[in-house]
């Protein structure tokens, strides 16, 4: 048997007394980002979270990789550069998980906006006027020049409403705009990819989630682990602060500056609705509500994705999305397909995350910089290392707000940086076949390999990149036999999940680790069964195995409108008990 690297995924018992360079508080896409570019240059990190990794924002984007078009209009153009590049770097980088996304816009008028955008880009606010042909043209125009930096994807194109089109938007758009953006399938996984590719570079870097911060003394931080109550301590010569929305609440802790950040919430929903699917022919379409709000819509896996709100919030704990919500981006559906019928039956899935903006004055959501910074807060009195703070930031320049914050941690240390992660493949991007030839030869191989059909094949491919190779050979080893109430996963893969993924609680898996939720394919049958799974894989005994499946059936129902069974009279959510988790080892794409 070929020698396995250890899992970067350890409860907090594991480090107790050891010394890191490094550690990194928020395991959100930003905090993952500084933590494998700083395990690039050989530098031993620890990154916890108080949740799972990337529960946060990460969790919760528009699923969309893009250079923020309606950007232009405050003037935000390095900003709009910076991220279009990224967005190319990720096409590059994560072709399993990020892809090319048509964009469509529809245009009802010719002039309309362009005064509204001159006064915006002025700093002034404008009256709600929906943007016409000629101010998106002058708009995509410089989106298209911004972006031209590693661009894979056409330019943009004005054309007359098709026929087609002409059936699906309201009868006043005249025209369409056509341009590319890209969208991500699962965030989630690339965040976990990200976790790996740094604990292979730096084997002594490590990674725990359900781990809390409760504070610093000196060069001592000590943490709590969320499920046993446990604290245990830990030394550092500096901290990175990525805890987004929490930003705060985290350098009050280290003694630091006070306030920074301030939070919105987008709340999104997720249709199972075939007419519009079929009708946008794999297009996004982005357009303006009669308000004047920015709004996007679509085709998801076999769903619909519609999004999104952009609400302040001061507790980013506290939060939900509220019927209004969901009421009102089904009303803004019905304004732009109004041939299309729209209703709460159709809503599968919702979820909301809060979007960490740098503190700002602004009189309305959408006029909050999305930039991002890197501060330093020299030590204190209280905690003798020096924090590294990330305000704001998005998906999109994870990449790039990680390169500057490892550059400020390498000075601090008084190291040099000795790699970039410009073209670095993350994960499975890695060997990655080229081209639709290449990609069926490749799912043909892995079939062949493992015995696995070549549709179960292309499934894998499509969650695992390269990796399915290896995952298909092991699943085919341990019986790969689908579920029953979900048979696009199987048992040996829902068992990998758990043992090889910091797998804790029941929504770890069902949430983050699977596409099981956001695809509405989560029923009072599959949750039990996967909950069954993952008791017999993580060593649940009876009693906990039904609190896990309580908790996660609460989670979906109460926060994501998932329609299940209600819980039992007189059964209420009670913490995890203190008993351990004996992890099996299992199968690992790495």
């Amino acid at each position: 048997m070929s020698h396995m690297p250890p899992l970067p995924f350890v409860r907090p018992a594991a480090v107790a007394g050891r010394h890191f360079s490094t550690v990194i508080v928020g395991a959100g896409i930003n905090g993952v980002g500084v933590f494998r570019d700083l395990s690039l240059q050989g530098v031993d990190c620890l990154i916890v979270d108080k949740g799972d990794f990337s529960a946060g924002a990460s969790s919760a984007p528009s699923r969309m990789i893009h250079g923020g078009l309606r950007y232009l209009e405050s003037g935000s153009f390095s900003l709009v550069a910076e991220s279009t590049r990224e967005r190319n770097l990720l096409l590059r980088n994560a072709p399993h998980l990020v892809q090319p996304l048509k964009t469509v816009v529809p245009l009802s008028s010719f002039f309309g906006g362009l005064m509204s955008s001159a006064l915006k880009f002025f700093g002034r606010t404008p009256p709600q006027r929906t943007r016409g042909l000629l101010a998106v043209a002058a708009g995509l125009r410089l989106y298209d020049l911004l972006g031209r930096r590693q661009r894979v994807m056409p330019n943009h194109r004005i054309s007359r409403v098709q026929p087609a089109d002409r059936q699906l938007f309201r009868s006043a758009v005249r025209w369409t705009a056509t341009f590319f953006d890209a969208w991500i399938s699962h965030p989630e996984w690339l965040v976990l990819e990200l976790i790996r590719d740094a604990c292979r570079d730096e084997p002594r870097s490590v990674a725990t989630n359900h781990c809390r911060v409760m504070g610093c003394a000196g060069k001592t931080l000590t943490l709590r682990d969320e499920t046993t109550g446990e604290t245990v301590c830990v030394t550092a010569d500096t901290v990175v602060n990525a805890s987004g929305a929490w930003l705060d609440l985290s350098t009050a802790l280290f003694g630091g500056v006070v306030p920074r950040v301030m939070g919105t919430k987008g709340s999104h929903l997720v249709l199972n609705h075939p007419a519009l699917r079929d009708a946008l022919e794999g297009r996004m379409a982005y357009f303006e509500a009669l308000d004047g709000r920015v709004c996007i819509v679509y085709p998801f896996l076999d769903r619909v994705l519609v999004g999104s709100t952009d609400i302040p919030v001061d507790d980013p704990d506290q939060i939900a999305t509220e019927p209004a919500e969901v009421d009102y981006l089904l009303e803004v559906l019905g304004e732009v397909f109004p041939n299309l019928a729209f209703g709460h039956s159709d809503v599968v899935y919702t979820y909301v995350g809060v979007r960490p903006l740098a503190r700002s004055d602004a009189d309305k959501p959408g006029q909050i910089s999305r930039d991002h910074s890197v501060v330093v807060d020299p030590p204190s009195a209280s905690c003798e290392v020096p924090v590294v703070g990330l305000v704001g930031g998005k998906w999109t320049t994870f990449r790039a707000l990680a390169e500057e914050a490892t550059d400020e941690v390498l000075h601090l240390l008084g190291r040099n940086r000795t790699a970039s992660t410009r073209q670095l493949p993350i994960g499975g991007g890695a060997g990655m076949p080229q081209g639709a030839q290449a990609t069926q030869r490749f799912i043909e191989r892995i079939a062949q390999d493992s015995g696995l059909s070549p549709e179960r094949a292309q499934a894998l491919l499509a969650r695992y990149g390269s990796q399915a190779l290896r995952m298909a050979q092991g699943l085919q080893v341990a019986g790969d036999v689908p579920l029953q109430h979900a048979p696009g996963y199987s048992v040996a893969e829902i068992a990998y999940l758990c043992t090889d993924t910091g797998v804790i609680h029941l929504d770890d898996l069902v949430i983050r680790r699977t596409l099981l939720a956001i695809r509405g394919l989560v029923t009072d049958a599959s949750l039990a069964e996967v909950a069954g799974i993952a008791a017999q894989a993580l060593g649940w005994d009876a009693e906990r195995e039904t609190r896990e499946l309580h908790n996660c059936a609460t989670a979906l129902r109460e926060r994501h409108g998932v329609r299940l069974a209600s819980a039992a009279p007189g059964t209420e959510a009670a913490p995890v008990s203190p008993a351990s988790l004996t992890i099996q080892p299992a199968l690992s794409p790495s």
